[in-house]
């Protein structure tokens, strides 16, 4: 289900961005030069890429990592027929800014 299609509900909202996320993966990954370039950024290795993946913020890094290179952002999105906000997005729904009130908020 693309990004853009607006699902409903914060847990469809996360299944739509972890599909953006995965497909930014194997967009990385299907270029050398990228691949490599984010396993140095990352500090990973081919033997703890996979299990890299497994962890629920992975995506969000993924994304991250993808969104801080406008070039590739713009050639994932035309790839996949996504807008570029919509990738942004997706990486917001993964990784929610931190709310610095966020404690002041709980109830006590």
């Amino acid at each position: 289900m693309p990004i853009q299609d607006k699902p409903r509900g914060l847990k469809a909202q996360r299944e739509a961005a972890q599909e953006v996320a995965v497909a930014a993966l194997a967009f990385i990954a299907a270029d050398g030069e990228r691949l490599v370039r984010f396993l140095a950024e990352t500090g990973l290795s081919p033997a703890t890429l996979r299990e890299a993946a497994g962890r629920r913020d992975f995506g969000a890094g993924v994304l991250a990592f993808l969104i801080s290179d406008e070039p590739m952002l713009l050639a994932f999105a035309a790839e996949k027929g996504l807008e570029p906000k919509h990738v942004v997005g997706a990486h917001d729904i993964l990784a929610p800014p931190a709310d610095p009130d966020a404690a002041l908020r709980r109830p006590m």
